[in-house]
């Protein structure tokens, strides 16, 4: 285990199935950095499966969290108008700074996650999530908003 990691770590992103995970873990809820009001946290993205596991470091700050709210939205949105042909797909925290997930809303949903700023190493699983997914993230995303605002 990462020594660096809190043992109650607050997972803000945890998308499943059954045999595989990707999930994204604050490292602290104190702010790395403050510049201007907006506040940068380090966090984790962790892909376990039974083929290949990991973990590589993933900063975000606080107006991320609002477009981790915004993106839920759009994915369900899209749900709605589903085009076969082009599933939609989306990134959080936008790529170019750290690393970052790729989600592509397609059946079953693709989640990559990007190393592009280090290694530029993809690692692309496939989830079945259930219907309950967006719940449970809009779930998550509102404790970790308590946790790091409190």
């Amino acid at each position: 285990m990462d020594t660096n990691t809190q043992p109650d770590a607050i997972e803000l992103i945890r998308l499943t199935d059954p045999s595989q995970s990707i999930s994204v873990r604050l490292r602290s809820t104190v702010p790395a950095h403050e510049d201007l009001g907006v506040r940068y946290y380090d966090a984790e993205a962790v892909v376990t499966s039974g083929f290949v596991s990991g973990t590589v470091y993933l900063g975000f700050d606080s107006e991320d969290l609002t477009d981790w709210g915004r993106l839920l939205d759009a994915i369900e949105e899209a749900g709605q108008d589903a085009d076969p042909d082009e599933p939609f797909t989306a990134d959080w925290p936008p790529s170019g700074r750290t690393a970052y997930l790729r989600l592509i809303a397609d059946d079953p949903y693709v989640v990559e996650v990007h190393d592009g700023t280090s290694t530029q190493i993809v690692v692309s699983m496939p989830l079945d999530m259930d219907d309950e997914w967006i719940a449970a993230s809009r779930e998550r995303l509102s404790a970790a908003r308590v946790a790091l605002d409190g």
